[in-house]
């Protein structure tokens, strides 16, 4: 999978960037046909957002997630895309 982060008013650091790298990785237990993620990091005054989309065989997945702190947030936001996943993966089964 390939992962596309940036940051807006924010520098990713590596320890951010593994961060990031290592929860997205554990989507594709659930669904390995994940193409592509697209990571955005925001802050906005005292949010920290994280949001992605994830480009999946047959689809698009998008999701964001809001915390004071941004290594929570990035685990919303991986709790998010994993239960859409799995969703997506399930609609796949079922056609």
């Amino acid at each position: 999978m390939q992962i596309n982060l940036s940051g807006h008013h924010i520098d990713i650091t590596d320890s951010m960037r593994s961060y990031v790298e290592t929860k997205l990785s554990k989507l594709e237990r659930h669904f390995d046909s994940i193409n592509s993620a697209q990571v955005i990091l925001n802050v906005e005054k005292l949010n920290q957002i994280a949001e992605a989309k994830l480009h999946l065989s047959g689809g698009e997945v998008f999701a964001n997630s809001q915390d004071t702190d941004m290594y929570a947030a990035i685990d919303s936001l991986v709790d998010k895309l994993d239960r859409q996943v799995i969703k997506h993966k399930e609609k796949l089964k079922q056609s």
